[in-house]
């Protein structure tokens, strides 16, 4: 004959198990992280729809992206390979700085997040650089048909860079999306950046040596993994393909 089990209804319902054994932080990372993954999504699936539509005149992105700091000659996607180098690199200076905090290692978190924050820096400086040289043109420039109100019908007119409305390199759509997509990946990059730096601040001050675990430093690289994962996903869509 089977038993009946009282069970005290604090204990049923009083919670204090955390799914997947996650902090309160984790678990609203990656929410955060999820629903960021599907504006991201979002934008790629809007970005190669268009390019289907306008396949046959659709820029080349190794034929835009040619430039490289002091070097005269082009060369295809190059400047565009250094600063992914560079923002892998700063993902791996994290883990081993969430891997210095599982040790309660102070002095190497310091010194990862640190490099950590430089490669954040030098890759939104880079992107900056790229824009000016999209925004500005080549020297040549090129000749586009336009539609000339006045004259209700289409006029050539000369072009250099891309604008939200006109585009040396093609369709104007092709510059819209470029400076959607990557400025937006661009504003994570700062405000990791931002983040990053604050609680690098907080490692100096010994504000988690205080609390007895890095925890924060762990969530942030969340955050920080997630913006250099969604960057490889950019650069082989926008760039590659």
């Amino acid at each position: 004959m089977a038993h009946s089990v009282e069970v005290d209804s604090k204990d049923a319902w009083g919670g204090g198990v955390s799914p997947f054994k996650l902090s309160y932080g984790k678990i609203f990372m990656w929410f955060f992280l999820v629903s960021d993954a599907l504006t991201f999504g979002g934008l790629l699936v809007s970005y190669g729809f268009i390019r289907h539509k306008f396949a046959d005149i659709w820029p080349k992105a190794e034929n835009v992206f040619t430039h490289f700091p002091f070097v005269e000659q082009h060369i295809p996607l190059a400047y565009v390979g250094l600063m992914t180098f560079i923002l892998i690199m700063s993902s791996v200076t994290m883990v081993l700085a969430v891997e210095a905090g599982h040790r309660m290692d102070r002095r190497g978190v310091t010194i990862w997040m640190f490099w950590t924050i430089i490669g954040g820096l030098a890759f939104v400086g880079s992107q900056a650089w790229e824009w000016y040289h999209f925004i500005v043109g080549t020297e040549h420039g090129a000749l586009r048909h336009v539609w000339d109100f006045d004259k209700q019908q289409y006029v050539q007119q000369m072009f250099h860079g891309a604008n939200m409305i006109t585009n040396e390199y093609g369709v104007p759509q092709f510059a819209n999306y470029f400076f959607f997509i990557t400025g937006f990946h661009g504003t994570h990059v700062f405000s990791g950046v931002v983040i990053n730096f604050i609680i690098f601040l907080n490692v100096l001050k010994g504000t988690y040596e205080r609390r007895g675990h890095y925890e924060m430093v762990e969530k942030v690289g969340l955050y920080w993994h997630f913006v250099d994962l969604v960057w490889v996903f950019v650069f082989t869509f926008f760039y590659l393909l």
